[in-house]
């Protein structure tokens, strides 16, 4: 299979448009699609279990591929449920049927084959061997060795609701030529979600909790931001500009004050024409870089982004955990501790240890490993309060907690090198 996958990609790098890709989607693929999903997973309206469609796997997988070429596969809605934030609120959560996730997890392959080689290389959301801490190591190199003195820190009104169907249909096909291909992708635009038991349809957006909804909201960008800024805005550019993106989240560096001022003009009036709207009170343009003489700061993918010096007394990009992050992680930590807490003790440590090597994980880059130590501090005293609160007499002193925590969790260490001069480093 993945001798065919890079077949798509081979011909996408040499054809403008792609034909017959809807034939992909048959029982070798589907079935690797049923073995890489998840045990024990939350199940969409149809109530179908990994477990149970397994069951009779080759029967079940026949019948689909024989609905699908007769076209009366339809996808079910998406289950809505919710769940909880660290500020209290809810947000919403998507739930696929089984076979539609099978159906999605497939196309979604097939689409990233036909789009990498025609993404830009300003995106690094939801792409193969790309990730959060290449954008970040991306943005500190350009800080630190182009003409960067202006950050324009966007952020887009809740992009994934606000998808235009009929405009993402259009880029789709100036790429592809499959047309039961595409008619498969609006039936899934178009499912609608199963609310308290009530039918909504879903007239914009990409499908809630799909495993196709990111390799489509990335289509969509690619060509309403990241084409237009680098083959139409820089052209009329006298100073350098870069734009770095993770899916819905992206800033653009600027060299100077007034592109940066009229860019965002543009980005604005760019955005409205296919259906999204900055949130305003949340971009802005401040100076960063070398020569500014302020301590501005910017928030990208949960750091927060500060001009700062060396102990030399030389520029550098200060990196550290954005406080919202630092605060949701203290929310979570609380309610997990207080759920968890009645574990039996090596089960509780061992699920804690987990939980802090993934902190440290993501956190933990250049330059901020003493931030992930006060996380872990910090984690240390919670644990410590509320393993004492099980009974009225106390379970732990502090030296014994403390004998234990350096005997079983791991301690933090710088896990990502984005200082290196190649790549990213994974410690």
């Amino acid at each position: 299979m993945a001798t065919k996958q890079q077949d798509i990609r081979t011909l996408s790098a040499k054809y403008s448009k792609l034909e017959t890709l809807i034939n992909r989607v048959n029982y070798t693929t589907l079935e690797a699609e049923h073995r890489r999903q998840q045990k024990n997973k939350a199940v969409g309206v149809d109530e179908v279990t990994k477990e149970a469609y397994g069951e009779n796997l080759e029967e079940n997988l026949n019948g689909l591929i024989n609905r699908m070429k007769e076209f009366s596969y339809r996808p079910q809605p998406v289950r809505r449920t919710w769940i909880p934030k660290a500020n209290g609120k809810t947000r919403p959560l998507g739930i696929p049927s089984y076979e539609d996730k099978l159906v999605q997890g497939v196309m979604a392959n097939i689409l990233t084959e036909v789009y990498e080689p025609r993404f830009l290389d300003c995106s690094y959301g939801f792409r193969p061997n790309r990730g959060a801490h290449d954008a970040i190591k991306k943005v500190n190199d350009l800080i630190m060795f182009k003409k960067v003195n202006y950050v324009l820190d966007c952020d887009i009104k809740g992009y994934f609701d606000n998808v235009n169907h009929e405009w993402l249909m259009k880029f789709l096909g100036n790429d592809i030529a499959d047309k039961n291909f595409l008619r498969y992708v609006v039936r899934f635009l178009k499912a609608g979600v199963l609310v308290d038991k009530q039918y909504q349809e879903t007239s914009v957006g990409t499908p809630q909790g799909g495993l196709i909804s990111p390799v489509l909201a990335n289509v969509y960008l690619h060509y309403v931001l990241d084409w237009w800024f680098e083959c139409v805005v820089k052209r009329y550019l006298k100073g350098e500009a870069y734009l770095v993106r993770f899916a819905d989240d992206f800033i653009i560096m600027f060299e100077r004050e007034e592109e940066a001022k009229a860019v965002y003009e543009a980005l604005k009036k760019r955005l409205a024409k296919f259906g999204l709207e900055l949130a305003e009170d949340k971009t802005r343009i401040l100076p960063f870089g070398r020569l500014s003489r302020t301590m501005d700061s910017f928030d990208f993918l949960g750091f927060l982004h500060v001009n700062s010096k060396t102990r030399n007394g030389n520029y550098t990009v200060g990196h550290f955990i954005s406080r919202k992050k630092k605060k949701q992680f203290k929310a979570n930590l609380k309610k997990w501790v207080r759920e968890n807490r009645n574990l039996e003790f090596d089960i509780f440590i061992a699920k804690l240890n987990r939980k802090l090597i993934g902190t440290n994980n993501y956190y933990s880059i250049s330059g901020a490993l003493q931030e992930v130590r006060l996380l872990y501090r910090h984690t240390f005293l919670v644990v410590l309060k509320w393993l004492n609160r099980r009974s009225q007499r106390k379970s732990f002193t502090y030296e014994k907690f403390n004998a234990v925590w350096d005997a079983r969790i791991k301690k933090p260490y710088v896990h990502v090198n984005i200082w290196n001069a190649g790549g990213v480093v994974y410690n």
